[in-house]
């Protein structure tokens, strides 16, 4: 049926959140995600949650297969379940380029020449968005772990500079970035003092209270973004992230089985 332009009706928003957190080491992202609705976690080689968080997990993901796998069983199968945590991004990284270089018949993502296995390898991230896409759409909140890399950045208003970012590839990172509702960079406080080391010069240094906050709008810095109007950085106390974090979005209702 076409179209009618002149049919109007009233759009509401109301589905969970696909986030994206990251942060320097040990800065508490996947205890942040855990704290979401009734987790499913599922992570790749290599990751964990804290010894004091406990999570549903059917194991580690080895194959990018193995995540169409559990995003088939969170849309198809009765369960509980309203929240799927994928740990982390830089680790699913290396399972799309294992998928594009079978469907292409390479041995590395670098075999296709001049950047083309990582525009091959953007299509396998386009079709993994979709089909996290569809967990949201289904009522269940997407949360993204990633580590963090220093990159420059060449602001075209100013000189380059360096700032924190996503650990990915710059094409995947751009996909994720663009899809995500929230991107959330994790970081402690801090404050800059002077201290006076004789001779007129005074030497800069950092001062932390170990206290974190959890940033959702972009600065010279980091990358962050969010969709939901929400302060440009949210206290982050242990237990509690999650709970400044809801104050902004829909609820998690996960699938009615």
């Amino acid at each position: 049926m076409a179209l009618d332009p002149a049919s109007l009706n009233t759009t509401k928003n109301d589905l969970p959140p696909m986030a994206v957190f990251y942060g320097l080491a040990g800065s508490g992202k996947t205890a942040l995600a855990a704290q979401f609705p009734d987790p499913y976690y599922l992570p790749t080689a290599g990751e964990e949650p804290p010894t004091y968080v406990e999570m549903a997990s059917p194991g580690y993901a080895e194959s990018l297969d193995d995540i169409y796998a559990v995003i088939g069983y969170l849309l198809q199968e009765p369960h509980d379940h309203k929240t799927f945590i994928l740990d982390s991004l830089d680790g699913v990284e290396p399972l799309v380029w294992k998928a594009t270089c079978e469907k292409n018949g390479w041995n590395n993502i670098e075999d296709g020449g001049y950047g083309k296995g990582f525009v091959a390898a953007a299509d396998e991230w386009r079709e993994l968005i979709a089909g996290l896409q569809a967990l949201r759409a289904a009522g269940i909140a997407v949360v993204l772990i990633a580590h963090e890399e220093i990159t420059r950045f060449d602001d075209p208003n100013s000189d380059p500079y360096s700032r924190y970012g996503i650990k990915l590839h710059k094409r995947a990172a751009a996909l994720v970035q663009e899809a995500a509702q929230i991107v959330g960079f994790i970081k402690y406080r801090h404050s800059m003092k002077e201290k006076d080391v004789g001779f007129n010069k005074k030497v800069g240094h950092a001062e932390g209270s170990g206290e974190r906050e959890i940033h959702v709008e972009e600065r010279p810095g980091f990358l962050a973004k969010n969709r939901y109007s929400m302060p440009p950085k949210l206290p982050y106390k242990k237990g509690k992230g999650y709970e400044e974090l809801a104050k902004y979005f829909p609820e998690p209702r996960g699938i009615t089985n």
